[in-house]
């Protein structure tokens, strides 16, 4: 049986029990005052032989009547009832073929069904957007392969038409490009392992990170003239140490390459506020407008693309950050300094006392 039908004989059934239970208690309380026997005068004190035969088919009939009335009522009422799951039903169709635009926007007083729809165009919207990014993302990424895939193929057909040529050069570029092709596609299975949350949750120190990073990074700080300064105390934090690492690496990493060509300086820093900890990376550069700066955590943006550069990136060092950041329970905030460069603040929750404890160590702290 269908919901209607059976919320509409439920309401029958307590519709008539009702009914039986009232016309039950008028019975038991006229029985207390109608005497058994036969009275002298029948007019004036009827018995109950005589008050059941007037009063059973009144009875019968008030019980029929209530079964039509509760059936009609209850089917008209349960219909009034269900038609907002109906719409919820048909935007559910319609969200299965494909069409994620539609939009339930059910009127009405804020009930449970209004709540439901409310939350399901709430999913549309953020399924429709995750789709949208997936497919404006998958694009970009075929671009991207695609590119060194083509170069390649190019240097070869020029080995293969002209044998004078020089080997050693060749080689060289084909290595550029074949490693270009290998760190896309790392930074993709890095971004896709934090869009299925697939790492295991365990203390990490953050600072202890920004020193990895930052002693991994030294060499091409210092052959690009730029000067990083690391400051601030023990940070502790819950969540995957290797994609915690690549977000501090892509951040340190983004700021040393979009810099000064020369004098250039990076700032990093750790911190604990009240229920949140702060990795906070500042770098000195070109002035970028709120626009731009508005558009670097899309995946393959470079900015303004002035860097070209063997260590440029493959744009997609600020999404992975970004990704990395929300699979946390985090928030990344990006804005542009005053006299050039960029400062970006990645926030985390702090462990909850309940968790495991934090090693205490001693970190040694450096600047070059």
């Amino acid at each position: 049986m269908s919901v209607r039908l059976r919320l509409t004989l439920s309401y029958a059934g307590f519709l008539m029990l009702a009914g039986a239970l009232l016309l039950a208690a008028v019975w038991v309380f006229l029985l207390r005052y109608v005497p058994d026997g036969w009275p002298a005068l029948l007019y004036v004190a009827p018995n109950r032989i005589l008050l059941l035969g007037a009063f059973a088919p009144a009875a019968a009939a008030v019980m029929a009547f209530l079964l039509v009335f509760g059936l009609l009522g209850g089917w008209i009422l349960a219909g009034r009832m269900l038609a907002p799951l109906t719409r919820i039903t048909d935007a559910t169709r319609m969200a299965a073929n494909g069409s994620l635009s539609h939009r339930i926007r059910l009127p009405g007083r804020a009930d449970e069904f209004r709540e439901l729809a409310d939350a399901f165009d709430a999913m549309l919207v953020r399924l429709e957007a995750h789709v949208a990014e997936q497919q404006r993302f998958a694009a970009n990424a075929s671009h991207e392969l695609r590119t060194p895939l083509a170069i390649s193929q190019s240097l070869l057909d020029v080995a293969r038409n002209d044998p004078a040529h020089d080997h050693g050069e060749l080689v060289d570029r084909l290595h550029a490009v074949n490693a270009r092709a290998i760190d896309l596609t790392e930074a993709l299975l890095v971004l896709t392992r934090a869009e299925q949350r697939s790492f295991t949750r365990e203390p990490v120190d953050l600072s202890l990170l920004v020193e990895e990073a930052t002693e991994t990074l030294l060499p091409l700080a210092e052959k690009r003239g730029v000067t990083i300064h690391t400051s601030g105390d023990m940070t502790p934090a819950v969540g995957s140490q290797a994609l915690l690492l690549q977000m501090t690496t892509n951040l340190v990493h983004n700021a040393v390459v979009h810099n000064l060509p020369e004098q250039g300086t990076v700032r990093v820093m750790t911190g604990v506020r009240p229920g949140t900890v702060v990795l906070t990376v500042e770098n000195s550069g070109e002035k970028l407008s709120p626009q731009v700066v508005s558009t670097l955590t899309e995946p393959f943006q470079r900015g303004t693309g002035r860097i070209r550069n063997d260590h440029a990136g493959v744009g997609l060092g600020l999404a992975i950050v970004k990704r990395i950041a929300q699979v946390h329970d985090g928030s990344l905030t990006i804005v542009p300094r005053p006299g050039g460069g960029l400062r970006v603040v990645v926030q985390l929750p702090t462990p909850q006392p309940r968790g495991p404890r934090m090693p205490v160590s001693e970190a040694h702290r450096w600047t070059s």
